[in-house]
């Protein structure tokens, strides 16, 4: 039975975690006190619940409570070894854990524990954020809150900031909370009540000082050639340039994106002062460890050129690499020379990119990740209005940047993190997938950990199938045509907006119509070819530039028939436009592998269940052909094969997931045939 305090900590933490005016994703933590019984002594016994390392306030379950004892807890303060230690007491937490299981403490577990107040909350709101980093934040604080909350210098998270803030509350006894220099806020209650009151309290204040007191342009004035651009005219040129920046943005590791373009940022973007805080970088732990130090900025209008800015952005990205390196290597020194141990660098390039006009891209190991570096890039420019308009943004310095940035806790935390599958980063459009072949093809993909683009005739449909698969930050729905020209480079665009380029490719969109050649239309012949082969061809030509531009490679993969080299009954349309397909791997895979693009293809045969080709008539027709029961038609097509088995959507999704995975990269040009076994289909 869950404890009534612990129940209490996680409503008030899910609470405030659900709320963007009070926290960031996965930043700020909580914490409560209360006794229990001890089940090795009987006696009763006072533990704190915090929030564990890499949690999310607003997603908070009891699962991710790491549970200390506080009398142990506050022991160690008697064998701190200091500052050029104190990062050894995050290990020395775990002899104050009470139980089994629960979550890992985090570097602010101290902050809790030796704070003498039931209940703790350390956030992260915009406008809190606002004050501490003001150039004269602590005049300021002292202005807007009085005695109830109490600026703290800035210093790293860890066992010294919680004596810090112990401290200045048992010196300020009307205090409610304070302000971190360059951090947050934190605030404290008898009850989880009083606790959370006190919390929003201070956020509301510092959000009423800012309105009242503030500047009403901070971001000085509006910068015309800077101005947003109408929406299709914004959007358009964000997936014009999207892929670039992607293979930017991707230069060191493969990179998932995602694309902003709201009122905030767009109006960031246009103000006079974006170039001198953006180069300021952000502030708070929580974001620049999302966002890297600074973002990189393009100084050209809005109304530039795609070519001109992609040759720009190209210019401007050696810079940046350059610039980072610098830091990097500066800093390193300085702490090698402090004998402190530092991790290597995890890459130079930026993980914001902004375009005036346009809007921000954003980066990271997934989706989620992409997005969430975005939203904190939002509060960013939120906390930098907030404090140009009461004073002026002075985030903390780059020497402290980098200790948070390359802290031997931050590496250990990175190295806990789950090995990537096998897809991870990668982008897959699959057209024909909200059934089907297709359908087995982007749920194992998925699985295997890419984004997925179901790209469908029926929208309904393709967004049916991607909620099931997962929500959007793994898999959306799209609709296209994929005989129309015009929608195939719509549905390229979305899905580039979607996640920020594209690396595989799976062309499965399909219809059969089964008659012999003196049956056989040429309204028969044009609609099998213009889906297969016409539609085949538009979006291998609609997706290559994506591939191309980003400089990643790639994969499109053909999903073409056993009966693209097998000669069957009353099937001249179909079979002949497989063919059609089969060679277009051939001739792409010469093409594009200069760019390091492998184009390869698959051969299934008779994959009934499942099938929307089947299920259309296609079914009927070869039943009828082959003269057995629609039923039964896959159980007579394993029995006509060497192997005995029925092929299923799920055996052809397996061959598109072994041919763009890790363990064929040297391979291209080639059809696996997926029949169990045709032997007049064997490719000589």
């Amino acid at each position: 039975m869950t404890h009534p305090i612990v129940a209490e900590l996680i409503a008030r933490s899910n609470r405030l975690g659900s709320d963007a005016r009070v926290t960031n994703y996965a930043g700020g933590n909580t914490s409560a006190k209360g006794t229990e019984i001890d089940p090795v002594t009987g006696e009763p016994v006072e533990l704190m619940w915090v929030k564990g390392s890499g949690g999310d306030l607003g997603t908070l379950t009891e699962d991710g409570l790491a549970v200390l004892r506080v009398d142990r807890l506050r022991a160690l303060v008697d064998v701190y070894p200091g500052l050029d230690r104190e990062d050894e007491m995050v290990a020395a937490f775990d002899y104050a854990l009470h139980g089994k299981g629960g979550a890992v403490p985090s570097i602010d577990t101290a902050m809790h524990g030796l704070v003498d107040a039931a209940n703790v909350d350390h956030l992260h709101p915009d406008s809190g954020i606002a004050f501490a980093t003001a150039k004269d934040g602590e005049k300021l604080t002292k202005k807007a809150f009085g005695d109830k909350v109490v600026w703290v210098d800035w210093r790293r998270p860890g066992f010294h900031l919680g004596l810090d803030i112990s401290a200045i509350k048992e010196a300020n006894p009307n205090a409610i909370g304070c302000i971190l220099g360059g951090h947050g806020i934190t605030a404290w209650g008898k009850t989880s009540e009083e606790s959370e009151k006190n919390s929003l309290w201070v956020i509301k204040t510092a959000e009423d000082y800012i309105a009242s007191e503030g500047k009403k342009a901070p971001f000085g004035r509006t910068i015309a050639k800077n101005a947003a651009m109408p929406v299709a005219e914004r959007r358009a040129k964000a997936a014009a340039l999207a892929a670039m920046i992607r293979g930017i943005a991707s230069h060191d590791r493969p990179m998932v994106g995602h694309f902003t373009d709201s009122d905030v940022v767009l109006d960031f973007l246009a103000s006079a002062n974006a170039p001198r805080l953006a180069e300021l970088g952000t502030s708070c732990p929580d974001h620049f460890l999302r966002t890297k130090v600074k973002p990189m900025l393009l100084d050209l209008p809005a109304n530039a050129t795609v070519e001109k800015s992609i040759e720009r952005l190209k210019q401007l990205h050696e810079e940046y690499r350059a610039g980072y390196t610098k830091y990097y290597d500066k800093h390193a020194k300085l702490a090698s020379s402090a004998s402190e141990s530092v991790p290597a660098m995890r890459g130079a390039d930026p993980l914001i990119v902004l375009v005036p006009g346009v809007g921000m891209f954003s980066y990271g190991a997934n989706k989620q990740t992409a997005r969430v570096a975005g939203e904190f890039y939002v509060n960013a420019i939120n906390v930098m209005r907030g404090a140009e308009a009461i004073s002026s943004y002075a985030p903390i310095s780059d020497a402290e940047k980098f200790r948070i940035e390359y802290w031997a806790l931050e590496e250990a935390k990175l190295a806990r993190m789950p090995k990537p599958k096998s897809h991870a980063t990668r982008i897959a459009l699959v057209t024909g997938a909200a059934s089907g072949i297709g359908k087995a093809i982007a749920t194992r993909l998925a699985a295997d950990g890419a984004c997925v683009v179901i790209a469908d005739l029926d929208l309904a449909k393709a967004q049916e199938a991607a909620a099931e698969i997962g929500n959007s930050d793994v898999a959306i729905g799209l609709q296209v045509n994929v005989t129309d020209a015009a929608a195939v480079e719509r549905a390229v665009q979305n899905a580039v907006l979607a996640f920020g380029g594209i690396d595989i490719v799976v062309n499965n969109a399909g219809v059969s119509v089964s008659k012999p050649l003196l049956e056989t239309t040429e309204e028969d012949w044009d609609f099998q070819h213009d889906i297969m082969a016409k539609g085949s061809f538009l979006v291998s030509k609609a997706t290559a530039p994506v591939l191309i531009e980003q400089g990643m490679g790639g994969d499109v993969i053909y999903i073409a028939s056993k009966n693209s080299v097998f000669a069957g009954p009353n099937n001249i349309a179909y079979s002949a436009t497989k063919a059609d397909q089969a060679h277009q791997v051939r001739l792409l895979a010469v093409e594009l592998g200069e760019h390091g693009i492998k184009v390869n293809g698959i051969n299934p045969d008779g994959v009934v269940r499942g099938s929307g080709i089947f299920a259309a008539g296609w079914g009927a027709n070869r039943a009828k052909t082959y003269g057995v029961d629609e039923q039964e038609l896959g159980k007579f097509y394993a029995q006509r094969t060497i192997l005995k088995r029925e092929v299923l959507p799920e055996n052809v999704a397996n061959a598109v997931s072994v041919l763009t995975g890790p363990d064929l990269s040297h391979t291209t040009g080639l059809h696996i045939p997926v029949d169990a076994g045709v032997a007049a289909a064997f490719l000589r």
